[in-house]
């Protein structure tokens, strides 16, 4: 345990270094090839968790210190101790050990001891340190102040929910290809192997437990991708038709991409800035039996382009990825306030370039995995006053709602009750996105 701690506590560290916590790990597994599958397995979640729960573990430590730590590693390491004190299972015994055993590989000598008595005096304290952190909204739902008020001044009834949301394990969820299987046959090859999933939409498929993909029947065959349900409603919503020239934009790591040439015979024009991204739509590409020209390129200019305009595109544009940030846990404290506006002008950039592609009478959807309005109706509103040839379609007239999932579909609006875009708060089904259909006229 005592190896898994120390990985997890040096990605910590190298979050908020600013470095992404995916990338970090993946680093980190490769320096440390001796490493278990089980030993690595146990450093990602210890890592994750510390992260989902940072804000309650910093109010948890700091009465039992009497002062803040120099070394990053080891107050990480701390955090991770008591993450797993308080949500584990985990013998006490064999967590504070471990931890002490940890932090003797350190060249700070004073280490061991210090790590040995914070841990046992947390155990000693635990419910007046859990009781006394209670009424900082940081400690109470992990996320930073702004973050916290943020939700709170946009959603008003719902923002405790959404932060909550945001704290749980994410769902997984299946795509099924339909050129190769049909939904309810998939859920039948998954019962036979022990894997139990629901129904949602016309594809996809609600696995009642994570598993790794390998164990997914036909997987490498294409058969199905793994996409959270608010993702796979880019498809249905463009509504592409065959034969139709369309653009993904932005379009890394290429799932909407798959996707939109599962559902029509479509000349498909993939777009992503990154060459090393492109890669990653092309190894999914491959998977499925499908293809696409695959162009890198900015989206905010048109110097890639040929200037033949498309009959739809699919601007998934960047943004905070407020979202999702349980499935991307090291977004939350690697934002900044300020940054919602840079996003903003980004995305902005891109829909003005994007919209002079679009054949007259061709439609672009807006999308985003964030829920801040700044990203989402309020970057729809400033283009349609813009931009006269714009006109917004109703979302309800052209995606078929299952009852079930109405509840969760929520219309969202600072001005008015009724809206044509469409905010997906995060739930116990998808992820938090958002959603916007223009025609051009």
């Amino acid at each position: 345990m005592h190896i898994s701690q120390n990985l997890a506590a040096k990605a910590v560290s190298e979050v908020f270094a600013g470095r992404n916590l995916t990338i970090t790990l993946e680093q980190l597994f490769k320096q440390h090839p001796e490493i278990t599958p089980q030993q690595r397995g146990l450093a990602q979640d210890l890592s994750y968790s510390c992260l989902r729960h940072y804000g309650e573990l910093k109010a948890l430590i700091k009465p039992l210190l009497q002062k803040p730590l120099k070394d990053p590693w080891l107050n990480h390491l701390l955090l991770i101790a008591i993450y797993q004190l308080r949500y584990e299972t985990a013998q006490p015994f064999t967590v504070v050990d471990q931890a002490v055993k940890a932090a003797s590989k350190t060249n700070l000598p004073w280490a061991k001891g210090l790590v040995n008595g914070v841990l046992r005096n947390f155990l000693r304290e635990q419910s007046s340190l859990i009781a006394g952190s209670q009424g900082d909204d940081v400690a109470k739902y992990s996320y930073p102040q702004w973050w916290v008020n943020k939700i709170k001044s946009q959603y008003p009834q719902q923002w405790q929910a959404i932060l909550q949301a945001g704290n749980a394990h994410p769902p997984m969820t299946l795509r099924v290809n339909v050129r190769k299987t049909t939904q309810l046959a998939y859920q039948q090859l998954l019962s036979a192997v022990g894997h139990a999933a629901g129904l949602l939409g016309n594809t996809a498929l609600l696995l009642e437990k994570p598993v790794p993909v390998e164990q997914l029947p036909y997987f490498a065959d294409g058969w199905v991708s793994v996409q959270d349900y608010g993702a796979q409603l880019a498809a249905t919503l463009l509504d592409v038709q065959d034969g139709m020239r369309v653009l993904d934009a932005c379009c890394a790591p290429g799932g909407k991409t798959g996707h939109l040439l599962e559902s029509a015979d479509i000349k498909m024009t993939a777009l992503d800035h990154d060459a090393s991204r492109l890669k990653r739509v092309a190894d999914n590409l491959l998977r499925l039996g499908l293809g696409a020209d695959l162009k890198q390129g900015d989206a905010s200019t048109s110097t890639w382009w040929d200037g033949e305009c498309f009959d739809r595109i699919l601007a998934d544009v960047p943004c905070t990825a407020s979202g999702v940030v349980r499935r991307h846990v090291d977004i939350k404290w690697l934002r900044r306030e300020a940054d919602i506006a840079s996003f903003s002008q980004q995305q902005a950039l891109i829909l003005s370039s994007l919209w002079q592609m679009l054949a007259k009478g061709g439609k672009l959807l807006y999308v985003t995995c964030s829920i801040f309005h700044e990203e989402n109706q309020a970057q729809i509103d400033h283009f349609l006053k813009n931009n006269g040839d714009a006109e917004r379609i109703p979302l309800n007239s052209v995606l078929q709602i299952d009852s079930e999932l109405q509840i969760n579909l929520q219309q969202v609006s600072l001005q008015k009750e009724n809206m044509e875009d469409r905010q997906l708060l995060p739930c116990e089904q998808h992820d938090g996105f958002f959603y916007a259909l223009l025609q051009k006229r």
